[in-house]
């Protein structure tokens, strides 16, 4: 077995500072989103891409896809907006097994109401403390970053099928 390799000072710090500001960041700007709007930060990372979305509609797996969310969890959370009129199931007329997630009136008018005070808020919270050359920084390291994340979904997503093809073969028949 190889030694870990462990992080250096420099390293740490980068690392802890990176997680720290992401927890408390994500817990300020939702905390202020639901104070502003009555959203929740999972409402608003649903009727984002809605909303940007041809006909603000799309399919239900191509919408936990860019949430990065899994379908029982992505379920749980439309059944709650859904309640609330922000969003609606609609049958998807060329698949009987799929559905499409649209936004209502209802959800429309609440993310054009938080929207702005949301920029704001990550104004305020993030990008004005940063100079134009520390947004292009971060913005290079997330993409090289979600370049590599993309690479190993890919391969655990391959072992996970694998490993179900060998837990269920193909039944024969007799």
């Amino acid at each position: 077995m190889t030694q870990p390799r462990w992080l250096d000072e420099r390293e740490s710090r980068a690392w802890r500072g990176y997680t720290q500001m992401h927890r408390r960041l994500d817990r300020v700007l939702g905390q202020r989103l639901t104070r502003d709007s009555g959203l929740s930060a999972a409402d608003y990372e649903v009727l984002v891409p809605l909303s940007e979305a041809p006909s603000e509609q799309l399919r239900a797996r191509d919408l936990a896809r860019s949430l990065d969310w899994e379908k029982s969890r992505l379920s749980h959370h439309l059944t709650r907006m859904q309640g609330r009129g922000l969003v609606e199931r609609r049958e998807c007329a060329t698949d009987a097994r799929g559905a499409f997630i649209a936004l209502t009136p209802v959800g429309r008018r609440a993310i054009e109401a938080a929207a702005p005070q949301h920029v704001e808020a990550v104004r305020d919270n993030f990008v004005d403390l940063l100079t134009a050359e520390e947004i292009e920084a971060l913005a290079q390291v997330a993409e090289r970053v979600l370049a590599r994340l993309e690479q190993v979904d890919a391969v655990c997503f391959a072992a996970e099928a694998d490993e179900q093809a060998v837990a269920s073969p193909q039944s024969s028949s007799q």
